[in-house]
């Protein structure tokens, strides 16, 4: 009797025994398949990272050094040189700063600031013809009593001068500028400006003397020029010019 009653309980008993073990061994799977990261593995990956961008860096240092060990000696020679004028210039402009630095601080009524600003706003003015000025260069005077000497050769005498380094020119009582131009007279002569010139038509020309004169003496320039439109011209050089005429602003 006891084995017929205890046969028929051990199936149950097996199988409530299978039930509550299942559950256990699912999420002992799952542990496996997702790995619980330690403190050693998380140093070891970081210790893969920091070596990763060694690596890069690297390469790149090895890029660069590869591109000059490449190089032809001439380049290498040019980039050298390149590299000292750069040098050379910023240490010219830290100069000029540290000396303007230095002045202003000398100044403390800003004195220095205000020559160097009257300084310049003279410059300007000669230069846009608004002021009179005095230093050397030449006289180019052309002698055209027949009124032959076209607007032309004149024009070219004045782009010729410019070309020279001229800084002020004065056309017998007119102030040359950046717009001045001429134009040929009906019955012959010439205006500059509007404003008509009678002979002889005189440059006055602040600059170098010497490369202006040079400028104008080319063999089929200038004074050649001058002369096959039947005029004549003459260069002198005073020990000082004085340009008086000036420009509306």
């Amino acid at each position: 009797m006891s084995d017929g009653r205890d046969g028929p309980g051990r199936p149950e008993e097996a199988t409530g025994a299978e039930e509550s073990v299942s559950p256990d061994g699912r999420a002992g799977l799952l542990d496996l398949l997702w790995p619980r990261a330690t403190r050693g593995q998380f140093i070891a990956a970081l210790l893969c990272l920091v070596f990763g961008f060694a690596v890069v860096a690297q390469v790149q240092s090895t890029k660069a050094d590869t591109t000059f060990a490449t190089a032809r000696q001439d380049e290498l020679v040019g980039i050298l040189s390149d590299l000292s004028q750069r040098s050379d210039r910023l240490r010219a402009d830290i100069r000029d700063l540290e000396d303007t630095k230095a002045s202003l601080e000398r100044d403390g009524q800003g004195e220095t600031a205000m020559e160097e600003a009257l300084r310049r706003a003279a410059v300007y003015g000669v230069l846009a013809g608004t002021l009179p000025a005095t230093g050397q260069g030449i006289e180019l005077d052309i002698s055209d009593p027949s009124r032959r000497v076209p607007s032309g050769v004149l024009l070219d005498a004045l782009q010729e001068l410019r070309d020279a380094g001229a800084e002020v020119i004065q056309i017998n009582d007119v102030r040359a500028g950046v717009s001045t131009y001429f134009t040929d007279l009906p019955g012959g002569g010439v205006a500059v400006d509007g404003h008509r010139l009678d002979s002889p038509y005189r440059f006055l020309v602040i600059g170098d003397p010497h490369v202006m004169s040079t400028a104008l003496n080319i063999p089929g320039g200038v004074m050649k020029n001058i002369q096959n439109a039947g005029g004549s011209g003459s260069i002198t050089q005073p020990a000082k010019i004085t340009v008086s005429a000036i420009r509306s602003p």
